[in-house]
């Protein structure tokens, strides 16, 4: 394992971060040049290079053949990626990332970036009820703001004119721009005319890029909604979906529950009930339009594609099996850690299925609504939850077996998925099998993979200790009042208890009076007198 750390720290050492088509480079003269490689502020310079935080450089993609999945060329903007749009880009040194080198790459912070930091997801079940109306809270305000750095395409690299004269770019809300990025990985590929699409091709599922691709995926969102809410201890909580019997987060208080009127609806009561989808399944590249509000129904799909929900057997079997891709390493691969997880084949004998959905595809099927179309499951904020239980798992599987970087598919997996192409659509760039590797490089952990006094101060004491806080106010109040009282029957005790010393006092005088007549007679005989004043 220590070994595989350091590879990836080395993997790690000039790669670039964050997402899709920054800002400074959707125009004109970015599309004319081909050039994206923006300027940072703190010193003026493209990439910060006056800074040795990065420099321009040129895009060398992969040349190793694709599988036969996809048998195009030169007709998708996604083919070869990004050189359909830029063939120049920011490559970061170090520990530095981001569109112009002007941030950290995944698990650093600070200035230099020289600061290692791990954050923890937790189970939103576990978490306490501040702590999940945050997070809600937090996706609400994506869904409201503006993303101040990535704008996204409304279309073709062909139909912005050969020298860019006319950039197709749209402003998008942050939450959106998340939705817009799984729609355009996976999108049919455009052949020309009303329904001529090829459906055979996606660039992040059914094949090795899925969990790679997700993970990149999950890390840009975390990073996202650390920016726009200034809570850079943000971590997207997960969903432990194992032997449930129902989708335990589809209440008001969660994720949003069933609408009484329409149970294909959300209820109103619940913040989500409001989004809208941003997809479509149009033969011409979504412009982010919104379509319809978001459609769930959990439980009430067809039963012969998903009996059940997967068990704790189906996650151990899957994470015992020891290839990670076999075959056409594509959803017929059979004993395919990859393939079994994404849900193409059985966890209970690792051969490929047909007609039915497991694991990862079952939870989609399940949800019975936006979540089971791939272009439009992003919209659901259970996607968020899902995914990262999914890559929770994949994490596991690389603790299991510690596979060194050259299992991954150098070559003839389906079009995206090589270990050298680069992930459609992120900008700047990241190689497919770069992230073949532990969280832990990556900055962050699962609150449930940790050692057992770890995971009782995650799950159990500090859910315990942020609901204190919030009701500290009350608590200083009641040990004041309680202090207090306290302190007035502490009061009272000791004034009862002098009284009744007195009047014990007083009871016994009449007895010192008898005895006075014998002192008194000792004074005839001439002794000085005992008498005192009681």
């Amino acid at each position: 394992m220590k070994t595989l750390f350091w590879s990836a720290i080395l993997l790690q050492l000039f790669k670039t971060c964050w997402s899709q088509f920054p800002r400074p480079c959707a125009n004109s003269e970015g599309l004319r040049t081909k050039e994206c490689c923006p300027v940072w502020s703190g010193d003026g310079s493209p990439c910060g290079a006056l800074s040795g935080r990065g420099f321009c450089a040129d895009v060398l993609v992969s040349d190793e053949p694709n599988g036969p999945q996809y048998p195009h060329s030169g007709i998708d903007d996604r083919e070869r990626w990004p050189l359909a749009f830029f063939n120049r880009t920011c490559r970061c040194a170090g520990n530095y990332g981001g569109f112009n080198c002007g941030e950290c790459k995944f698990g650093y912070w600070g200035s230099n970036c020289a600061e290692y930091r791990e954050s923890v997801r937790r189970n939103i079940m576990t978490m306490s009820t501040t702590e999940q109306q945050k997070f809600i809270s937090y996706l609400n305000l994506a869904k409201n703001t503006i993303n101040p750095d990535y704008v996204i395409s409304t279309g073709t690299r062909a139909e912005m004119g050969e020298n860019g004269e006319s950039p197709m770019f749209s402003d998008i809300n942050t939450y959106d721009l998340f939705v817009w990025i799984h729609y355009y990985v996976s999108r049919d590929t455009f052949l020309g005319g009303p329904g001529n699409v090829w459906r055979d091709i996606d660039f992040a599922h059914e094949s090795a890029a899925f969990l790679p691709w997700h993970r990149v995926y999950l890390l840009h969102w975390e990073h996202e909604i650390r920016k726009i809410t200034g809570d850079f201890n943000f971590t997207i909580p997960y969903w432990d979906w194992r032997d449930a019997q129902s989708c335990e987060v589809c209440t008001d208080n969660l994720m949003g529950g069933r609408n009484a009127l329409n149970p294909n609806l959300i209820s109103p009561a619940s913040v989500f009930s409001s989004v809208e989808e941003e997809y479509n399944n149009q033969e011409a590249l979504c412009n982010a339009t919104a379509e319809g509000p978001l459609l769930r129904n959990p439980g009430n799909h067809d039963p012969n594609r998903v009996p059940r929900i997967p068990s704790t057997a189906d996650v151990e079997f899957t994470i015992n099996l020891p290839e990670y891709e076999t075959g056409p390493m594509d959803r017929f691969a059979n004993n395919s850690f990859r393939n079994v997880l994404e849900g193409f084949a059985s966890p209970e004998t690792g051969m490929a299925v047909q007609g039915q959905s497991t694991m990862h595809n079952a939870l989609h099927v399940f949800m019975n609504g936006s979540m089971s179309s791939v272009q439009g499951s992003a919209n659901d904020p259970i996607f968020l939850l899902h995914h990262a239980f999914i890559d929770s798992i994949f994490e596991r599987w690389l603790r299991t077996h510690q596979p060194p970087r050259s299992i991954y598919p150098r070559a003839n997996a389906p079009i995206g998925h090589n270990d050298g192409y680069y992930m459609v659509p992120f900008l700047p760039l990241y190689r497919n099998g770069d992230y073949l590797l532990s969280n832990k490089v990556l900055g962050y952990e699962y609150a449930y993979l940790l050692d057992p006094g770890q995971r009782f101060v995650q799950e159990f004491l500090t859910p315990y200790l942020e609901q204190a806080m919030q009701i500290w106010q009350w608590l200083l109040g009641a040990g004041i009042l309680g202090a207090f009282i306290a302190a007035l029957l502490a009061a009272v005790i000791v004034f009862a208890r002098r009284k009744w010393r007195r009047n014990q006092k007083r009871k016994r005088a009449p007895s010192f009076g008898e005895r006075q007549p014998l002192l008194q007679s000792s004074s005839e005989e001439g002794s000085s007198s005992y008498q005192t004043t009681l």
